[in-house]
């Protein structure tokens, strides 16, 4: 082999080795983009928690309008707010979208809060409530059941904490006490429990269904709910401020924060949206108490320590791989 082949095969050899270190910084470099990808999505959902923490304060805010008309209202408001977007480069897609797609968007919608309610009216408030709020423990859980995803103990751990906390703040530390008179109740507000984390971990199925269809799904509830209330409420017109708490609540909890969540839960991480959804209830108290609607006490400081420290601890894995990555 004389010197010109001898630097020939450096050479190769040189662009083989700069080819696999190009390709494993590449490869690198798009995992990298994807796990960024993924916390920003996660980030984009947690908005809906934050939104959902203003749902109490504004009802209270709405005054008497009966829950299935304010809920057909606040659906047209969140619906109508997306209908632009959704039709001018949806319309067809809508169309074309698969049957799964519209019952598990307007099932997980429209079930959610009709099981809720209907638990309200045959249960006490804060028995019904917590029993409804086992929904983010649920979406951890069940998250192990996608592809792709791991569920780990501290996974489990953070939520169960979490639990504990929205326990507290609920039942103010004086505990539960079921019976038997509103089994019925108590089993719509499990159901409402299981549609909600049902609908937020199988709405990773269809990560092509762009969240514009949100809209869509928002004024298919809106429908209904306005049939509910025909059949069972009676109609209240909101006075003066009671509109402008309605038309925040479909900018915001009973509307807009559907898209956000829409997004989360197809991109980013459901273990971790499932954690931080404890949240809600905490900051919902502290916002009522801001306003003068609910006093401070005890529970309120003790579920703020469970919660945080259980999303602290079901958040370990993300946490650590922003270090790696900075």
């Amino acid at each position: 082999m004389d010197a010109g082949e001898t630097r020939a095969d450096a050479a190769t050899s040189g662009d083989e080795h700069g080819g696999a270190g190009r390709s494993a910084r590449s490869s690198a470099g798009s995992s990298a983009g994807s796990s960024a990808g993924r916390l920003r999505a996660t980030g984009v959902g947690a908005v809906a928690v934050l939104l959902w923490a203003s749902l109490a304060l504004l009802t209270t805010l709405s005054g008497r309008v009966p829950p299935f008309q304010l809920t057909a209202m606040a659906f047209t408001v969140g619906g109508l707010i997306g209908l632009p977007r959704a039709v001018r480069g949806g319309a067809a897609l809508a169309r074309g979208l698969p049957g799964g797609a519209w019952a598990l968007g307007i099932g997980g919608l429209f079930g959610y809060h009709f099981f809720y309610f209907l638990a309200l009216r045959n249960a006490p408030a804060v028995d019904a409530g917590l029993i409804a709020y086992l929904w983010p423990l649920l979406i951890v859980v069940f998250s192990a059941l996608l592809p792709g995803e791991r569920l780990r103990w501290w996974h489990t751990a953070g939520a169960v904490l979490g639990l504990g906390g929205t326990f507290l703040l609920v039942t103010g530390g004086e505990g539960v006490h079921l019976r038997g008179e509103y089994l019925l109740g108590y089993t719509a507000a499990a159901v409402c429990a299981l549609v909600w984390s049902a609908y937020s971990v199988a709405n990773r199925r269809y990560p092509q269904v762009p969240t514009d269809m949100v809209a869509f799904f928002c004024l298919a509830t809106a429908a209904l709910a306005a049939v509910c209330h025909l059949l069972f409420e009676d109609t209240v017109r909101p006075d003066g401020w009671q509109w402008l708490a309605v038309l925040a609540l479909g900018l915001g909890p009973v509307g807009g924060a559907f898209y956000v969540w829409d997004h989360g839960t197809k991109h980013g991480d459901i273990r971790l949206l499932g954690t931080f959804s404890y949240f809600a209830p905490l900051l919902s108290t502290t916002l009522l108490v801001a306003a003068g609607r609910a006093d401070a006490s005890w529970p309120v400081a003790a579920a703020t320590v469970l919660i945080a420290g259980g999303a602290t601890l079901a958040s370990a894995d993300a946490l650590r791989a922003a270090r790696r990555r900075n």
